[in-house]
């Protein structure tokens, strides 16, 4: 999460916040050219920590006395906050190697369960979820290993714990699709049979529930870089729009 904060909102933004979470405070402004370069490299990296970090951004010429605080004789200037305490920091435009290590060094070491799930057989990611029971790297990977084994209901059955939702999505739907008795190379082909098949669902997708269910299946599981991903899509809004 990414918030701009100000003079008036810094204490709960950051200082509050941090009490719970680390949180990277970005001192900018509109004219810094460097700051263009790091902005877009610190917010893909904080971002990667999946809430772990949070990140605030700070116009400094808009908000004076948070750099004064600080004080800051150039931008950007990158501060790391716990618990109200500045525990690192830097000045510059670094390389997004250098970012990373610099937000991984306020990331809590990992547990167990995140070293198990690492490994991602099927016996380490049961074990992590005896230690987590609905996490969801852990629910998605063991799933993924069911339906790969020809269990699909089983794997249908785990993902019920989580949110449906991004790489979750993707397995429920190979798990659905393998229930339906569609061949995974014919979920991921890049052949004429996938084409016909979905031809064949978008005639029927308006009144079959089934078929339109199916469909977008199929294009949940299709390589996201597949143009004809996308022309689908828009096929399968028309028809049922």
């Amino acid at each position: 999460m990414t918030l701009d904060a100000t003079d008036a909102s810094f204490e709960n933004d950051v200082l509050v916040r941090s009490d719970t979470v680390p949180v990277i405070v970005d001192l900018w402004a509109p004219w810094c050219g460097p700051c263009k370069t790091l902005s877009p490299i610190i917010e893909r990296v904080v971002e990667a920590t999946g809430g772990a970090v949070e990140l605030v951004k700070v116009n400094v010429d808009e908000n004076p006395r948070i750099s004064q605080s600080f004080q800051v004789q150039s931008i950007p200037a990158v501060f790391a906050i716990s618990e109200r305490r500045v525990v690192d920091q830097f000045i510059g435009a670094l390389p997004e190697a250098a970012v990373r290590e610099f937000v991984s060094r306020l990331l809590p070491p990992a547990s167990e369960a995140d070293n198990l799930i690492a490994l991602g057989d099927e016996a380490s990611l049961r074990r992590a979820l005896e230690l987590e029971p609905d996490r969801p790297e852990a629910v998605v990977g063991l799933a993924e290993i069911l339906v790969r084994r020809g269990e699909p209901a089983d794997a249908l059955s785990l993902l019920s714990k989580i949110p449906d939702a991004g790489e979750a999505r993707r397995v429920a739907a190979l798990a659905r699709l393998a229930i339906a008795g569609v061949p995974r190379e014919g979920a991921g082909s890049n052949g004429a049979a996938l084409e016909e098949r979905i031809d064949a669902l978008l005639n029927r997708v308006k009144t079959d529930d089934e078929a339109r269910q199916e469909l977008v299946d199929i294009l949940e599981t299709m390589d996201p870089s597949d143009p004809r991903r996308a022309q689908y899509r828009r096929a399968l809004t028309s028809r049922l729009f």
